[in-house]
């Protein structure tokens, strides 16, 4: 990884701690995020994943205002996104447990 790479991923995590702060405080049933990126081709290739406890808590979520805060404290570190939602994945703890036997990284070696 560059020395540039380092200073963004630096940036990004924790623009992305923030938002995991505020969604603990803010959205029921949320548990945390974590993101991928290939720094080759970034921003396009960042991804974003919240993690919420279960299904219902998920459907009831405000996924929208998640997304917008994300991409304001994404704007505030210079990444500019043009469609969050293209970026931003929601996921739940119950679907990984049943799914993956609650393997995090079998389930997202899957998705990515």
């Amino acid at each position: 990884m560059r020395k540039t790479d380092k200073k963004i991923e630096n940036s990004l995590r924790e623009a992305l701690t923030e938002v995991c702060d505020i969604a603990l405080e803010q959205h029921e049933g949320f548990e945390w995020l974590t993101h991928f990126a290939n720094y080759g081709s970034f921003p396009s290739s960042l991804r974003i994943v919240c993690i919420f406890d279960s299904n219902a808590h998920l459907a009831n979520a405000d996924t929208d205002a998640l997304c917008g805060l994300i991409k304001e404290k994404l704007v505030d570190i210079d990444i500019k996104l043009k469609d969050i939602t293209r970026h931003v994945t929601f996921d739940t703890q119950e679907n990984c447990n049943v799914e993956n036997n609650g393997k995090w990284s079998d389930r997202f070696e899957k998705r990515m």
